[in-house]
């Protein structure tokens, strides 16, 4: 498939999209605070610098979007335009994942993964992931992942 802008502003869109304070993160953050978790943003000092960081609960929270992360799920598409390049580049960012996922792991904190898809599109259940992370962090898990 041919895309329907031309290089220079399919280049300025694409980076015009912004990889902190998404919407998104922004919604899971509110959720967190009405349901009384306090916590830290983008802190550099840990691997994959976490979206949010819960000290108290020894926990982090990473809001990864559907697209960027290659997840299997209905709002993820392959684009039509430099397959190989799109290719690559998402299974980079997995295998990122993966480490920093691994790393934090190993130094004893606690991870929870949210997915755009649980908060956007036909399976949106927005209370539902609030009760979800509200629940792992009271809890001693030390992996969750919410997705739709």
């Amino acid at each position: 498939m041919v895309d329907v802008v031309d290089r220079a502003t399919r280049r300025r869109m694409m980076s015009g999209i912004r990889g902190r304070n998404t919407k998104p993160e922004i919604l899971i953050r509110r959720l967190l605070h009405l349901h009384g978790f306090r916590f830290r943003l983008h802190v550099r000092d840990l691997p994959g610098k976490p979206d949010i960081v819960l000290p108290r609960y020894h926990a982090i929270v990473f809001v990864h979007g559907c697209f960027w992360h290659g997840h299997d799920c209905p709002l993820f598409k392959w684009p039509g335009t430099r397959p190989d390049f799109w290719r690559e580049k998402i299974r980079r960012n997995q295998a990122k994942d993966n480490l920093v996922r691994e790393s934090l792991l190993a130094n004893g904190w606690r991870v929870g993964i949210v997915w755009e898809c649980a908060l956007r599109g036909a399976g949106k259940n927005i209370e539902g992931v609030a009760q979800s992370l509200s629940e792992w962090l009271r809890s001693v898990a030390p992996l969750i992942e919410v997705r739709q």
